[in-house]
């Protein structure tokens, strides 16, 4: 059990890491000159495209497939929409703002997130997710330096960013209860495409006509590699592994190695204050799962 939890971990942490790059590149090949409309047409349509010979390479050949109907299909393209909108707003906000402060802002689907399930379910949240709540906003604050900075802040990249925060939320909530008796594969080929689709029809108007085609290569295949076809693959093999809990927080190491991507990379300063919030954000994670941790282990014991 143990040997499995740390295959699933290492799986989940890989996808994680995966995401963690996917802002530093983008800023690199902003410096390149492409746009964000060439940087996210790219990532989704070769994704797509690899996601497609997945399933029909993988799911076709060893029969583990199930049907799709048209209903399916549709619910699932609607909530693919969020991941489109994902991408365009969190690639605008690394335009105006820092990739560490960026991470950070999308990292904020830790408590939208409880909100909205709250919403949804019509229950109020826990003392301790709340507690976990007020700590990652305090972690927040730290991170982005808005007490010693604030007016260094691009306003138009910290709303980018919420945005990006608040569509991330819906795409987790999307991934995690439309068409769940799909396989994995079968569920990511219509988000993504669903993805592609929002994107097209928001740079469709006046995106288009000077479409630089060297966007492909090479990092538009790096995007959709380690964007869209690798850490959903990793997720969806290491989650069942290592469980919801664990597998959250393994996941959000996404955030230290987006900031060291950026730092390393980018040559983009982090100070301590910054790595404080930061930490506390990851704490909050912990703290907001611990429970259920305790709960699965003292359920395998039994």
């Amino acid at each position: 059990m143990k040997k499995n939890a740390i295959k699933g971990a290492l799986l989940v942490g890989l996808g994680a890491s995966s995401y963690g790059a996917l802002a530093t590149v983008v800023r690199l090949a902003y410096d390149k000159g492409f746009t964000t409309a060439e940087v996210t047409t790219a990532q989704f349509s070769i994704g797509l495209t690899g996601m497609f010979l997945i399933n029909m390479l993988i799911g076709k050949k060893s029969g583990n497939t199930e049907k799709v109907t048209g209903d399916s299909i549709w619910r699932l393209m609607l909530g693919g929409c969020s991941l489109g909108l994902t991408s365009v707003f969190y690639y605008y906000a690394v335009k105006f703002i820092p990739v560490s402060v960026a991470i950070v802002l999308l990292m904020q689907s830790v408590w939208m997130g409880l909100l909205l399930e709250a919403v949804l379910d019509k229950k109020v949240p826990s003392g301790l997710k709340i507690l976990s709540t007020v700590i990652v906003l305090l972690g927040t604050a730290f991170a982005t330096n808005i007490f010693s900075d604030v007016h260094a802040l691009n306003w138009k990249g910290v709303a980018w960013g919420f945005a990006a925060g608040m569509s991330y939320t819906i795409s987790l909530y999307s991934s995690n209860s439309i068409a769940t008796h799909l396989k994995p594969m079968q569920r990511s080929l219509w988000m993504l495409l669903g993805g592609l689709c929002m994107i097209v029809l928001i740079f469709a108007s006046n995106s288009y006509g000077d479409f630089n085609f060297g966007i492909f290569w090479p990092w538009g295949l790096f995007l959709a590699f380690f964007g869209t076809i690798l850490p959903p693959l990793l997720f969806t093999s290491g989650m069942p592994l290592t469980g919801i809990s664990l597998g959250t927080i393994v996941a959000s190491i996404e955030l230290p190695v987006s900031v060291m991507f950026a730092f390393i990379l980018l040559k983009e300063p982090v100070n301590l204050t910054q790595w404080l919030g930061i930490a506390l954000i990851i704490f909050a994670i912990v703290l907001m799962n611990v429970k259920n941790i305790i709960q699965s282990r003292q359920d395998a014991r039994s």
